[in-house]
């Protein structure tokens, strides 16, 4: 299984494995890591699973879709160029290691 590591925006790292398939949002909610609040539940409707990419990992993630850059510009946190909402990517054996940072701002 993928390992994620999910860094809080106090600094708490959290390094978790996920089932293939299985949506960076779900793995911290299912893991209790703060910060990730996800109202709408992974359906890309609130961005409230917005996290920041280690930047060694950006070409490997999957090209963004409309609906998700459309969100991405409602965030409270500053959008950066490594932005993603954790419901719209999945763990797989090319994003172990991965490092998302969670924003303050939701």
């Amino acid at each position: 299984m993928p390992k994620v590591i999910y860094i809080e925006a106090e600094g708490k790292t959290h390094e978790i494995e996920l089932p293939l398939g299985a949506t960076f949002m779900e793995g911290a909610v299912q893991n209790d890591v703060k910060g990730i609040i996800a109202e709408c539940g992974g359906s890309c409707m609130c961005a409230t699973c917005h996290v920041y990419v280690d930047d060694a990992y950006l070409n490997l993630l999957p090209e963004m879709e409309e609906e998700e850059d459309e969100m991405l510009e409602g965030t409270i946190a500053q959008r950066t160029a490594n932005s993603r909402l954790g419901c719209q990517v999945r763990a797989s054996k090319a994003l172990d290691g991965i490092i998302l940072r969670i924003p303050k701002e939701k």
